[in-house]
C-alpha cells in the first residue's frame, strides 16, 4: 500500500509538476566558449613515456621500488623545460613532488592542483586480457594505452602540459599555484600527500582552492539526460574495514557441533548484507540532483525537483543499482573470509573483513555501533582492521566565488556539459588538504563513459588522444581563471 501511494503521488506530481518544474528550468548558459588553443606538439608521446615508467604502488614498504619514481621525476623535468625553469620543485616524503609557481600578488591565497605518481599493479593472470602491454605506453587507434592513462598520469602530465603552454604564452599567475603529486595515493597517501599538506601547514599556507582527482565529465552515465555531466566532487566518503572473528570448537569434521566457526561468521556477514545501513540523501547527492534535475524530461524533472515528496520512491530506485546505491548510503562489502586448512578438520578460528565506505553524516563510531547491534552475537569479536581508515571528508561549499569560477572555466571548454556537485565514493589524496582550505574539489577533466571508467584499475586502461588534449586545455583554462592573469 505504501508503494502504491508513493507511485500515485509521483504520478500526480508528474502532471501537476509540469508547471512546478518550469520554475526549475535553467536559462541558457551565457558563458563564452574559450578558443580551442592547440596543445603543444608531442603531448600524447610525453604521456605515453610517463606510462612506460612502472611507478607501481606497494602495500609493503619493503617492496617499494624507488628507481621508477626517480625515472619519472627525470622524465617530467626533461619533458617540461619551461615549467622546471620557472617553478620551484622540491621532493617531499622521499618521492613525492611539490611545485610552486609564485604569483604576482602575495596577498591572494594560493591554489593547489593535486595528482599522484603511483599506479596500481596489473593483477597477475590478466596480462593476456590487455590489447597492448600495460606498461608499453602504446599510441594506437587514437588512444594512449597503459596503466595510469586515466588514473592518474593523465592528470599529472596534463597539468604540466598546461603550465608549459601558459609559460610559452607569457602567462604569470596573480596568485601562487602549487602542483602536488603524491607517490603513494593508491596505498593511502600517508607518505606523500599527507606529508605535503603537513609541510604547507608548517609554512602557514592557507589555500583558496584545492583540486584533485575524483569526478569526471560523465558521458551517457546519468540517466535522464543525454548531456555530459561534469561531476565536481565536493566531498568523499569515509573508509573503514571492520574485522570480524570468532573462536569455536574444533575437531574432526565427522562430528560437527551445532555451530561451527565458519557458520557463526557466515551468519554474521549475512546479517550485515541483509540489513544495510539506512539510505538517505546526503548534501552532495541532493545538490547533484538539484543541479541536474532542470535538464531532465518533464516527468523526471518534476520528481527530482520535489524530493521533499518523492524521496522514498527515488531512494528505492537508487538502491537498486550499485553505482547509485553508493551515493545514498554507507555501503558494506565483505572482502576477506579466512578459515580452515583441511577439508576434514573443523577450524577453531574464522576471520572476515567487511569494508565500509561511509556516507557524510555517519562516522566510524556509528559504523562500529551498527555492526555490533546488527550482528548481535557475543561469539563474534568486532574490531577495526585494515591498513588505514578515514572519516568522511567535510563538504565543500558551492555558493562561493571560487566554485563559480571553477564551474565557469569547465563550461568554457565544455559548453555542452552540466556542472554538478558530486559525492566521491572512493578515497583520494584530497582529504589531506582539508585543514588548508574549505574549498577542496575532486575533478579530473576527462570525458569518460561507463566503459572507460571500468578500465580504471582494470584491463586495457586507455585515454583517447582527443580527450586527453581537451583535458590539457581544461587545466589551462582553470589555471587562467582560478589563478588570475
Amino acid at each position: 500500500m505504501k508503494t502504491l501511494l508513493l507511485l500515485i503521488g509521483a504520478a500526480l506530481l508528474s502532471v501537476a509538476g509540469l508547471s512546478l518544474a518550469a520554475r526549475h528550468r535553467v536559462a541558457p548558459s551565457t558563458v563564452e566558449r574559450a578558443a580551442e588553443v592547440p596543445v603543444l606538439a608531442g603531448a600524447a608521446e610525453r604521456l605515453a613515456a610517463a606510462i612506460r615508467i612502472r611507478t607501481i604502488s606497494a602495500e609493503d614498504r619493503a617492496d617499494f621500488d624507488a628507481a621508477p619514481f626517480r625515472a619519472l621525476h627525470a622524465h617530467l623535468e626533461s619533458a617540461f623545460p619551461r615549467a622546471h625553469a620557472t617553478l620551484r620543485r622540491e621532493t617531499v616524503g622521499s618521492h613525492s613532488l611539490l611545485y610552486e609557481w609564485p604569483g604576482r600578488d602575495r596577498t591572494l591565497k594560493p591554489i593547489l592542483l593535486a595528482g599522484h605518481l603511483d599506479v596500481v599493479p596489473v593483477e597477475a593472470g590478466t596480462e593476456r586480457e590487455w590489447q597492448h602491454h600495460p606498461f608499453e605506453g602504446r599510441i594506437a587507434d587514437g588512444f594512449v594505452w597503459g596503466r595510469g592513462a586515466i588514473d592518474n598520469k593523465s592528470a599529472v602530465v596534463g597539468m604540466l602540459e598546461a603550465v608549459e603552454m601558459l609559460l610559452a604564452e607569457g602567462f604569470q599567475p596573480a596568485r601562487t599555484v602549487y602542483l602536488a603529486y603524491g607517490h603513494d595515493e593508491e596505498v593511502g597517501g600517508s607518505g606523500g600527500a599527507a606529508r605535503i599538506a603537513a609541510l604547507l601547514k608548517t609554512r602557514g599556507v592557507q589555500l583558496e582552492m584545492v583540486m584533485d582527482e575524483g569526478g569526471v565529465i560523465a558521458e551517457r552515465i546519468l540517466p535522464g539526460t543525454s548531456r555530459p555531466v561534469a561531476l565536481v566532487g565536493i566531498a568523499e566518503k569515509g573508509f573503514v574495514s571492520i574485522e570480524l572473528s570468532t573462536l569455536a570448537q574444533g575437531g574432526h569434521s565427522s562430528l560437527p557441533p551445532p555451530a561451527t566457526a565458519v557458520g557463526i561468521l557466515s551468519a554474521a556477514v549475512a546479517r550485515l548484507e541483509q540489513h544495510p545501513m539506512r539510505a538517505r540523501f546526503p548534501g552532495p547527492t541532493r545538490q547533484l540532483f538539484d543541479r541536474t534535475a532542470p535538464h531532465f524530461p518533464a516527468v523526471q524533472r518534476a520528481v527530482f525537483s520535489n524530493l521533499w515528496l518523492t524521496a522514498p520512491l527515488v531512494l528505492r530506485r537508487l538502491e537498486a543499482n550499485p553505482a547509485t546505491n553508493a551515493m545514498v548510503r554507507t555501503t558494506a562489502a565483505p572482502t576477506i573470509f579466512q578459515a580452515g586448512t583441511k577439508d576434514n578438520v573443523l577450524p577453531r578460528y574464522a576471520r572476515a573483513v567487511v569494508n565500509f565506505r561511509i556516507l557524510p553524516g555517519d562516522t566510524i563510531a556509528s559504523v562500529l555501533a551498527y555492526v555490533r547491534s546488527t550482528i548481535a552475537d557475543e561469539r563474534v569479536t568486532v574490531t577495526i582492521g585494515g591498513r588505514f581508515s578515514a572519516e568522511p571528508s567535510p563538504i565543500s561549499p558551492t555558493g562561493t566565488a571560487i566554485f563559480r569560477t571553477l564551474a565557469q572555466g569547465i563550461r568554457r571548454v565544455h559548453p555542452d556539459a552540466i556542472v554538478a556537485p558530486y559525492l566521491v565514493a572512493v578515497a583520494t589524496d584530497a582529504r589531506y588538504y582539508a585543514d588548508l582550505s574549505s574549498s577542496v574539489f575532486r575533478f579530473l577533466p576527462l570525458r569518460l563513459t561507463s566503459q572507460d571508467l571500468a578500465r580504471t584499475h582494470g584491463a586495457n586502461e586507455r585515454i583517447g588522444i582527443r580527450e586527453y588534449e581537451s583535458a590539457v586545455r581544461t587545466y589551462r583554462q582553470l589555471l587562467q581563471d582560478t589563478a588570475g592573469g
